[in-house]
């Protein structure tokens, strides 16, 4: 079994799941951004990655418009067994009260329940905007 520190040194400059983008200034210089399953803020930071934390918590979408928890359990680190997945589709306070007990319950991390909360909210909402139950806001365009 290796640390979770040390993988993180190994993969933190460097991954797959990387996205550079390049500042707009040579001050500012490159933004990193990680797009791996369990990183709740999309940001390659040791804290947020879902690569080296031995428990990790992550909510997304899938391709037919629904909720996904992703949960990583610390017992099967290695293999792809690891990442447990739980459709979350009923309605909004169920699976917020849902994701509030699957963390506090199972030790998952608890600093991490605000974000999950957070990213549940906006897949929520875009998963609406996508099967048309929301109308999208009107962009303004021109002076009027």
């Amino acid at each position: 079994m290796v640390s979770s520190q040390l993988i993180w040194e190994v993969v933190k400059n460097n991954n797959s799941f990387m996205k550079k983008v390049n500042g707009r200034t040579k001050r500012s210089g490159t933004m990193r951004f990680s797009v791996e399953k369990g990183n709740l803020r999309s940001v390659s930071s040791y804290k947020y990655s879902g690569i080296c934390n031995s428990t990790a918590v992550g909510v997304a979408s899938t391709a037919d418009n629904k909720a996904v928890l992703h949960t990583k359990a610390a017992s099967k680190t290695g293999s792809k067994v690891g990442i447990i997945e739980t459709p979350v589709n009923k309605g909004f306070k169920r699976v917020v009260s849902t994701i509030e007990k699957t963390i506090a319950d199972n030790y998952y991390r608890p600093d991490l329940k605000q974000d999950a909360l957070a990213k549940f909210s906006k897949v929520y909402q875009a998963n609406r905007y996508a099967k048309g139950i929301k109308k999208t806001p009107a962009i303004k365009k021109g002076r009027a």
